[in-house]
């Protein structure tokens, strides 16, 4: 009786499993594997993966090998390093996995880092540029971290219809990554001390934790394998990944589950349009986070050399020689940090409104290599991180009276305080020492207009506006603060007029 019972309740438990989830009856099978249900859940798991063609492929049969190692990849806990797989093991995974599409690619097929290089971006297999570019010669563990990939790759292709269309892949995708293997954005204590962990694929996939160019990259190697066609897409400090279909562009917001944020939010004042990054560009970007980590420990010299890692992928890239220009100089190589300066000195990139003035201020003696690291002091959640950083712009301020971001950072630390009091003259300061930017003039026309002194804000507005359109720009932000002065007291050139 018990066993009828039991057996009952087995088939009961069975019939409640996604019959499209692999990860579930591995699992049901992990719990109950002596058992005809645990059985028949190992035989319907590897026929999720196989996509039924054990028929017209023997090879494909459920094997013969122990298959735990396999099962521990699918069904590991959060946090547990995926296992390095065995010869038999991977083999198999080969054979379910080898219809994927980067397969096709010439990328795929490369092993050292001096093939990758040698590639055009469109024959680039991210994963494998990644693995490679990170792990060196280290083919077993890179042939596991792939497997991990694949296995990802057909659990996701066991949820989709034959011939599914890009938006169906992509709702698989988001499914499949945030809502059943619970990839998250770390918290911010975290991430803001150890962001090349949750950057390099190998401690995405095994924390299940990524900033956005982690998770971003984890999403371009599944979209390569399943012929999902996506671009990734730069605003300044970001990364997201884009489809681009007939009906227009899907953005997937890889640090908040996917949703589709539009593209007009990732604008700013100073930002007019957002970069494409190609595949060979977006490994160079992993090396560019894992950099800024060593430079706010104060460890330049291995910055320097991941900077110059990631310039073998993003050799004209302008922020990453300005980055590299000042490593060097922190490194008290300034022959090298003034030749990248000078490289890059006026030069406004196509996305942005204006160009740099630090590296100009430096070159024509108005800071010190000091009054720069101040300026790119890491502030976190806390009062005192501000304040401490505030400190020291106070101190670089006083003995560099002319550089510009000295004065406009400090201006910001009392913005970030809430004391826009002391911000303001600050902030006057600074666009008189440099009237062409734009988001200063917007900083300025806010203020004002918190203070209730319209003219001023309109004033302020206006040179803002003027510097920005004169680009072809028009920052919602700005359409935003028009709106709210008009309400509050309509522009004095319009009353005047009667227009």
């Amino acid at each position: 009786m018990n066993f009828f019972v039991l057996a009952t309740a087995l088939s009961a438990l069975y019939a409640t499993l996604d019959p499209t989830s692999v990860a579930q009856h591995f699992a049901f099978y992990e719990l109950y594997p002596k058992t005809a249900e645990g059985r028949q859940a190992l035989k319907h798991a590897w026929e999720l993966l196989n996509r039924g063609d054990t028929l017209a492929d023997p090879e494909l049969v459920l094997p013969a090998i122990d298959l735990q190692p396999i099962l521990s990849l699918v069904n590991r806990l959060h946090n547990e390093e995926a296992p390095q797989l065995n010869p038999e093991p991977l083999a198999v995974i080969e054979k379910l996995s080898r219809h994927l599409g980067n397969r096709k690619l010439k990328g795929h097929s490369v092993w050292t880092l001096e093939e990758v290089l040698a590639l055009l971006p469109e024959e680039v297999d991210v994963g494998r540029g990644l693995l490679v570019a990170e792990l060196g010669e280290a083919k077993e563990k890179i042939q596991s971290y792939e497997a991990h990939l694949d296995l990802m790759a057909l659990q996701i292709q066991a949820r989709l219809k034959e011939g599914a269309e890009p938006m169906e892949k992509l709702r698989a995708i988001n499914d499949y990554i945030f809502s059943e293997m619970r990839f998250r954005f770390p918290p911010h204590s975290l991430y803001a001390k150890e962001i090349d962990v949750y950057t390099f694929l190998p401690s995405v996939l095994d924390s299940r934790r990524g900033v956005c160019l982690g998770v971003s990259i984890l999403y371009l190697c599944l979209a390569q394998r399943l012929e999902l066609p996506l671009q990734a897409i730069t605003p300044p400090g970001h990364i997201y990944v884009r489809y681009m279909g007939p009906e227009g562009e899907t953005n997937i917001e890889t640090t908040a589950r996917g949703i589709d944020v539009p593209s007009e939010l990732y604008l700013g004042i100073e930002t007019r349009s957002l970069q494409e990054r190609n595949f060979k560009e977006v490994i160079g970007l992993a090396f560019v986070n894992r950099a800024a980590v060593s430079w706010h420990r104060n460890d330049c010299q291995t910055a320097i050399a991941l900077y110059e890692k990631a310039r073998l992928f993003l050799a004209d890239d302008h922020l990453l020689k300005f980055f590299l220009g000042l490593n060097y100089l922190f490194a008290g190589r300034e022959k090298e940090g003034r030749a990248l300066l000078k490289e890059i000195q006026g030069i406004v990139p196509p996305h942005q409104i204006s160009a740099d003035t630090i590296g100009s201020d430096y070159l024509a003696g108005l800071c010190n290599p000091a009054a720069i690291q101040a300026v790119f002091s890491e502030v976190d959640e806390t009062r005192i991180s501000i304040l401490q950083k505030q400190e020291k712009l106070k101190d670089v301020v006083a003995r560099f009276p002319q550089f510009k971001q000295g004065i406009f950072h400090l201006a910001i630390t009392y913005l970030q305080l809430g004391r826009e009091k002391e911000a303001l003259p600050l902030l006057q300061r600074y666009t008189t020492l440099c009237p062409d930017d734009a988001t200063a003039h917007y900083y300025l026309a806010a203020i004002q207009y918190q203070r209730r002194n319209f003219n001023e804000s309109w004033k302020s507005f206006r040179s803002s506006e003027k510097i920005t359109s004169a680009k072809g720009h028009h920052p919602r932000a700005l359409f935003e603060l028009r709106q709210a002065l008009q309400r509050a007291c309509p522009e004095p050139y319009a009353r005047t007029t009667g227009s």
